[in-house]
């Protein structure tokens, strides 16, 4: 079961969730949450689908809900204190959302707070929660809510135990527990994902406009192609290692294919520069693609001979190298989502 064990980084490097729209408003959002930007992506990074409910579906789940899970989920009601059936429960396993079983907190960020309801230091998975701003009964809080259904689960408030110094405050009756190698009901479970690797120079530029393409579950840079292993930035750029800046693509089939993929990569570079990427020289930012098996490198070379024939590249010679498998390095941590950490974006071609 994928649950429990989402890592520090990734929690500090996704929780882009809750606040900076706001504060232009006067309100101090949770330290640590930001207001994302535009629509929720279609996948989350542990693949789970955030396409939001309708109207209709909602009303739909909501007549399997008791009276007071209705007041809690759809009328933003709370629970009493120690009441709720969740706060003392210790076992292992996963909580999602009662209305449509989003997973949204794990047994293992779970913590006595003494406040009477359960609390969590993490969510399990930033992406699964959405953060509103609620001036409430006289207070200014920072409401959470489910990014599927919107349905309410509590507050987040800064006075949680490390690693993040947060508790996220929720309802029992917002959630249903899975205890752990209980087998999960379809809308609990992750999409089936597949992985492809792209070469096109700079992997920041590279990462960044995947991750924006929808289907894409996450785009991460690394080194791919050459004779070392565990190489280093400066190996690559300086050393004749043969690696590749490469991104790696995890992508949900049903949702983006390979050969859209493939489309957007010759979209996002220039495959007739040999070695090179406007200002970037040098056998590390060749233009290649390293297929996962057999039948992407057929459609990959498939695909460039389609390119090769059309109008675009008449007269042009594509150099893009096709190989099959090979080992994938993670380039270090100050490279992944380097856009989004620095506030740069490059958007996705029009045409």
């Amino acid at each position: 079961m994928k649950a429990v064990g989402l890592t520090l980084v990734f929690v500090l490097a996704a929780v882009v969730t809750a606040g900076m729209l706001l504060a232009a408003a006067g309100w101090r959002p949770v330290r640590g949450l930001a207001e994302p930007a535009g629509e929720a992506p279609m996948y989350s990074k542990s693949a789970y689908s955030l396409k939001r409910l309708s109207q209709g579906r909602i009303d739909e789940l909501a007549r399997l809900l008791t009276p007071e899970e209705r007041d809690i989920i759809l009328g933003k009601g709370t629970e009493a204190r120690f009441c709720g059936d969740l706060v003392d429960n210790h076992k292992d396993g996963v909580y999602v959302c009662r209305l449509c079983g989003l997973p949204l907190f794990a047994s293992d960020a779970k913590f006595e707070s003494k406040s009477g309801w359960p609390s969590f230091f993490q969510p399990f998975d930033p992406d699964h929660i959405r953060y509103e701003r609620d001036e409430t009964h006289g207070m200014v809080r920072t409401e959470i809510m489910c990014e599927r259904c919107g349905g309410h689960l509590g507050h987040v408030f800064e006075d949680g135990p490390a690693p993040t110094g947060l508790r996220y405050c929720l309802n029992s009756a917002s959630l249903t527990f899975h205890e752990a190698g209980e087998e999960l009901p379809a809308e609990s479970r992750p999409a089936s994902t597949a992985t492809a690797y792209f070469a096109g120079g700079c992997f920041w530029g590279v990462e960044d406009r995947f991750q924006q393409v929808p289907g894409v579950v996450d785009a991460v840079s690394g080194y791919m192609g050459g004779r070392t292993s565990d190489p280093t930035y400066k190996e690559v750029c300086y050393e004749d290692t043969g690696h590749a800046e490469t991104v790696r693509v995890t992508f949900v089939p049903e949702a983006v294919s390979y050969r859209e993929l493939l489309e957007w990569f010759f979209r996002f570079h220039n495959p007739t520069t040999l070695n090179r990427q406007g200002p970037d020289v040098g056998t590390q930012y060749r233009s290649a693609i390293f297929a996962a098996d057999a039948e992407q490198a057929d459609e990959a070379r498939a695909y460039i001979d389609e390119l090769r024939a059309s109008d675009r590249y008449r007269g042009k010679s594509i150099v893009t190298q096709v190989e099959v498998g090979g080992e994938f390095f993670e380039a270090e941590e100050y490279h992944q989502d380097y856009h989004l950490k620095h506030g740069g974006s490059c958007p996705l071609p029009e045409d």
